[in-house]
């Protein structure tokens, strides 16, 4: 689905800042991010913080199917073009450094790989996914100055702004780690993202709701959220069964409301870029909503409308 400019809801407000409206500031028309698999990897994977990776990992469960990794980053970006251009002849892109830690490895390589994807034909710019732990200095200088001349957002897995659940999925760092990385890439000029999982293991909902106030006092440009899922070959689906007391699976319903209380406490002047995330069926374990993205969406602003809510309604100015 391309993105478009959200209705504004009868009142006369916009119910919350989407990614259309950022992108709309930079494009004229409709612009697609292409998913990238670059081929690196993590540092609580290959041993230098940890093995095994995030509990919840399972990398499969976001890399489309032309995102494979004995492809390189143009073939991928070809095949994914052919994909959407089905729907839209018309369209720039945006290459989507995705999967694992997308700023992990040496300054060479990793320039290598966000320049061949930017002499793609019709790539417009780069949206870099990786850990707040792995943003060297030269590699921030670098991204700097290409923030200059085309589209760069850095998004950050930040995941949740408690250490003890952070120590629990094995992400590697902590929060603090987060607001440093979140600070300094923002201070560079560089627009900054950050990613949540709303109802890891034994957090609550009043602490899923701390999170929105957390966030919201870092200078970030865009807020990505999804569901907790339990995905086949995960060191979750072990944890899972050892400690079933920690983990809350939410319905639909449930969700819905928590992600809308989630918005109204967010820094209004956030792109709010997705809801939930959504896993290939063979994958997902629990739990199984069947719906597609637009659809949850749907439903969202639905009920953001019948409850008269919006982002940042409840949010405290510093």
């Amino acid at each position: 689905m391309h993105l478009r400019i959200k209705d504004v809801a009868k009142n006369g407000f916009i119910l919350y800042n989407d990614l259309s409206i950022l992108l709309s500031r930079y494009f004229d028309g409709k612009v697609q991010k292409i998913s990238v698999h670059a081929r690196f990897t993590c540092p609580n994977r290959d041993g230098s913080k940890g093995v095994g990776g995030c509990t919840y990992c399972n990398n499969q469960t976001f890399s489309p199917e032309y995102c494979l990794t004995q492809k390189s980053v143009s073939e991928q970006l070809s095949d994914g073009v052919k994909f959407f251009s089905r729907r839209y002849s018309e369209m720039k892109y945006l290459a989507y450094f995705q999967s694992y830690t997308n700023t992990y490895s040496d300054l060479r390589t990793l320039i290598d790989k966000y320049e061949e994807a930017l002499r793609f034909p019709g790539v417009v710019g780069l949206i870099i996914g990786t850990r707040p732990d792995c943003m060297p200095d030269d590699l921030s200088d670098y991204l700097q100055n290409l923030s200059k001349s085309t589209f760069l957002l850095i998004e950050y897995g930040v995941e949740s702004t408690c250490d003890k659940t952070l120590e629990y999925i094995n992400r590697g760092h902590t929060y603090a780690d987060a607001v440093e990385a979140v600070n300094k890439t923002a201070a560079k000029g560089i627009l900054t993202g950050a990613h949540l999982i709303l109802g890891l293991p034994g957090e609550s909902r009043e602490m899923i709701l701390n999170h929105a106030v957390e966030i919201s006092r870092l200078p970030l440009t865009t807020v990505k959220l999804h569901q907790l899922q339990l995905i086949r070959d995960t060191r979750m689906v072990q944890q899972y069964k050892e400690n079933p007391g920690l983990f809350h699976f939410y319905t639909v319903d449930e969700y819905i409301d928590l992600v809308i209380d989630f918005v109204e406490r967010l820094n209004p002047g956030f792109i709010v870029e997705r809801f939930i995330s959504q896993s290939p069926k063979e994958l997902l374990i629990y739990p199984d909503w069947g719906l597609k993205n637009h659809e949850f969406t749907a439903k969202v602003e639905k009920r953001m409308r019948e409850r008269n809510a919006w982002q940042g309604k409840f949010y405290r100015y510093e």
